[in-house]
């Protein structure tokens, strides 16, 4: 029997319970709080917020501060919508204002003479009189020169500019006689917030309030009146409100027929302020559009580099039987709550930037600006979300839709149909958000298309150039850094592609800005600039010509416009007469009713451009005709027109059309007839100049109106002040967004260049376990980055040239003569960005051990 101890089979471990499988969601947290952490989704996350926030700071801006410039505009407008007539407003227009609940106002103005009592000298002064309504101004307050900001002059009280006192030699307190009435000066006025910035009154302002307008029985039947109903929305009531009445009350005025009748608004009575917001507006849409194309490019960049690193992830999920579908909602899950997070975090920062640029205008815009709505929220969050998960998430969508075999051998396949359909429902979903945001179809157009051909253009030529890198760098006698540098390049020609594709976009979006900014900023400045006329003199007679011209130089004023100012009426057109029903805009029957300021010259007026025809001096049977003005009457070259020049026909051929800038505060004209000399006509000449600062133009203003008794002088300092302070808070948001979006364009060029940091850092790592130097391969580095760089700027500014031109000519509507010194300058700065940009990306590349860098090249 043995008696060895018997073998008892140990006993059945319990069974322990099956691992329970995370759940999708927990699994997506998990990768998304372990990626950010490890940094992976930093720089994809600040692309997409930075570009959130240029769209939400330029959405915010868009309501509120557009309505803090639009109410300098409505300022000089008087009102929202105004109906402006020869004769009373018709009754129906005030009855459809009261049905809607507008405020409105009446006032009411004509020129006429004003006088001094006997006892205070007796002399007299012809006047711009205007009768204002209660409730005036509905905009604004009047500013008087001593400080107080008032409304409508009290019953038995006006208020008048300085050049009526000096003129009439009155003081304020002193009594003014207007026709029948006998007023007292109340205020001496140094702001009217509804004359304009243009050259709308001819005299000096006598304001009186409008119960006091029959006392002076100056309105008779054949006077030449002006009246005006200034309507607005009360406070709280959106636009739409006073849009309605304007596009009810245009209905109504042409059902009834009535003419003489029109209405105004900012877009239809202000065109020099309509023209600067609408400019505006379009470049701050394009800088946010621009934001938004540098961030998909980063975006791209910076999900292909995670998906590089997150192959090893993706191999061993995919061993461990992971399937394609819940690889694919982890990382769908896990994209969509970092493109949440930060776009919500873009929306705070541009919500915070909006105000913060309030804030910094507070001087300037001085109502209650309306709270911001939900749209640029909505806006903004949705295009982060198309950015991240559009851009973003297709190449991510790779990894779990590969077999895993591939997955170990570090290849991602070609691209499969679920991430090309993400990736063309991201494309069609952001082209639809820069549509909206633009809102200009042609600026869309532009940009997008743009870029879009801009992009494969860059692909196509930057293949190119690496093809040609060996042909160019012999084999024999280069340096051995230059050989490495371009047989890199040349050994991975997709990357190289992709960089400078990139970057090339990244440099063409930050050229545009550079230029357009500065070129419009510099047109806009020219238009008003700070030595802009601000003394507007008529009626000079020939015979005082050369005695006002020698007391201009002799105050020191220099540079002034000086031109024959003829008044015609437009009677022929080509052998047939003009009648106003022959037209069926109602402005242009009102030219065709009116007379126009005619002039000669025997050269072009500097501040003219001929966009049509050819101008030759001393043209005997030619003229020159503003083009809008033809536009408006069908007029085009070779037509002949035929004026009545006080009884004198004069009859010539259009040879040249010019483009005005009817803003620019200079002496501008509809028909210039190019002749040195045309002594048959009768005619005065009219002056614009800048006259000496503080006393020394006043000092100048009261010479001249006793030197020359007959002139009518008019100051438009305030308006011109206005105007420019207006033009001041449209460059101040330009330069403001402008330097935002810069740094969506610095985020475009790091994303470029650490797209290769992994490929970079191995081969780094062999070349120096094969021996070569750390200061061989920076010269390698600095060769590569400086020479993609170079590229990609020359590239970027050759095209910035073309794109420039097309948004200068046909969105923003102004002259540009970019430098051909651009593309130069591109290539250098794109070498230096690249340059620096590699530094910052790639600075620990060469300072580690090469084992340490071997090792993490043989992990990523």
């Amino acid at each position: 029997m043995d008696d060895s101890p018997a073998l008892v089979a140990p006993a059945a471990a319990p069974a322990r319970p099956a691992a329970r499988r995370p759940s999708v969601l927990m699994l997506a947290w998990r990768q998304l709080w372990r990626d950010w952490r490890a940094g992976e989704l930093r720089l994809l996350m600040l692309a997409v917020a930075l570009a959130v926030a240029a769209v939400c700071a330029v959405s915010f801006l868009a309501d509120r501060l557009d309505q803090g410039l639009r109410r300098d505009a409505a300022q000089m407008l008087g009102g929202d919508v105004v109906v402006a007539s020869d004769q009373p407003t018709p009754p129906k227009l005030r009855e459809l204002a009261q049905a809607q609940g507008l405020t409105a106002v009446d006032s009411t103005a004509f020129p006429s003479m004003a006088r001094a009592t006997d006892a205070q000298g007796g002399a007299s002064r012809l006047v711009a009189v205007k009768a204002v309504g209660a409730g005036y101004p509905l905009r604004g307050r009047v500013e008087l020169s001593d400080g107080r900001r008032v409304g409508a002059p009290a019953a038995g009280e006006v208020w008048v500019d300085a050049q009526v006192l000096d003129a009439l030699g009155l003081r304020p307190g002193d009594t003014l006689l207007l026709g029948e009435a006998s007023l007292r000066v109340a205020g001496v006025i140094a702001n009217e917030p509804d004359r304009g910035a243009g050259f709308m009154s001819f005299a000096p302002r006598v304001m009186l309030a409008q119960a006091d307008l029959v006392a002076t029985a100056l309105i008779q039947p054949a006077s030449r009146v002006t009246y005006r109903y200034a309507v607005i929305a009360p406070d709280g009531r959106a636009s739409q409100d006073w849009q309605r009445y304007s596009r009810e009350a245009a209905a109504l005025i042409a059902s009834e027929g009535w003419r003489g009748v029109r209405l105004e608004s900012l877009e239809s009575g202000r065109p020099e302020m309509r023209q600067t917001l609408d400019r505006a507006g379009k470049f701050l849409n394009l800088v946010a559009m621009l934001a938004a194309l540098l961030a998909a490019v980063a975006v791209v960049l910076s999900a292909r580099d995670f998906a590089a690193r997150h192959l090893d992830d993706c191999a061993m999920l995919r061993v461990l039987g992971q399937p394609q579908r819940r690889l694919a909602w982890a990382y769908g899950l896990e994209f969509g709550g970092a493109g949440l997070v930060a776009s919500v975090a873009g929306v705070l920062l541009g919500f915070a930037l909006h105000y913060a640029f309030v804030a910094l205008l507070a001087g300037l815009i001085e109502v209650k600006l309306p709270a911001a709505s939900g749209w640029p929220v909505a806006l903004g969050l949705g295009m982060g979300m198309t950015l991240l998960l559009g851009f973003g998430l297709p190449p991510v969508l790779q990894l779990a839709a590969v077999p895993p075999l591939r997955v170990i051998r570090r290849e991602l396949g070609s691209a499969k149909l679920g991430s090309l359909a993400v990736l063309g429902a991201g494309v069609l979903g952001f082209g639809a958000m820069l549509v909206t945001l633009s809102a200009d179809p042609t600026l869309g157009l532009i940009a997008s298309l743009g870029f879009a051909a801009a992009l494969a253009l860059f692909a196509l030529l930057a293949w190119g150039a690496v093809l040609l890198l060996r042909r160019l760098v012999p084999q024999a006698g280069a340096p051995r850094w230059l050989l490495l540098a371009t047989r890199q390049l040349a050994a991975r020609p997709l990357l190289a592609v992709v960089q400078v594709a990139a970057l090339a976009v990244g440099l063409l979006a930050l050229a545009l800005l550079v230029l357009l900014r500065t070129d419009l900023i510099a047109s806009w400045r020219q238009a008003t600039p700070a030595n802009a006329p601000n003394r507007f003199i008529i009626n000079i007679q020939p015979e005082q010509g050369e005695a006002m011209r020698a007391a201009l130089e002799g105050a020191g004023v220099h540079g002034y416009d000086w031109y024959p100012m003829i008044r015609g009426r437009l009677v022929g057109i080509n052998g047939q007469a003009v009648r106003p029903e022959q037209f069926a805009q109602e402005r242009a029957q009102r030219l065709a009713e009116r007379e126009f300021n005619l002039s000669h010259a025997a050269e072009l007026p500097q501040h003219n451009q001929v966009v049509g025809g050819r101008w030759q001096n001393d043209e005997a049977d030619g003229l020159s005709v503003e083009q809008g003005l033809a536009e408006q009457l069908g007029l085009k070259l070779g037509d002949r027109l035929r004026f009545d020049v006080a009884g004198i026909q004069v009859e010539a051929r259009i040879t040249s059309l010019r483009k005005v800038d009817w803003s620019s505060m200079r002496a501008n004209f509809f028909v210039i007839f190019p002749r040195k000399e045309m002594g048959e006509l009768p005619g005065s000449y009219i002056t614009a100049y800048r006259a000496p600062a503080a006393e020394a133009g006043l000092a100048l203003d009261k010479r001249l109106s006793h030197e020359f008794p007959n002139i009518t002088a008019v100051d438009v300092s305030a308006q011109l002040n206005q105007m420019q302070a207006v033009l001041g808070q449209v460059i101040n948001a330009v330069q403001f967004l402008f330097m935002f979006t810069l740094a969506t364009g610095l985020v475009v060029l790091l994303a470029a260049v650490s797209s290769t940091r992994e490929l970079r850092t191995r081969e780094f790592a062999l070349m120096r376990a094969l021996g070569a130097s750390s200061a061989l391969l920076r010269q390698v580095q600095r060769a590569e980055l400086l020479g993609l760089g170079a590229l990609a700027g020359l590239l970027a500014g050759a095209v910035a040239l073309l794109l420039g031109q097309l948004l200068a000519r046909y969105v923003f509507e102004f002259d540009w003569r970019a430098s051909p010194w651009v593309p130069l300058a591109s290539m250098v700065c794109g070498a230096l960005l690249a340059q620096l940009a590699g530094w910052w990306s790639l600075r620990n590349v060469l300072l580690q051990p090469v084992v340490t860098t071997l090792r993490q090249a043989d992990t990523q």
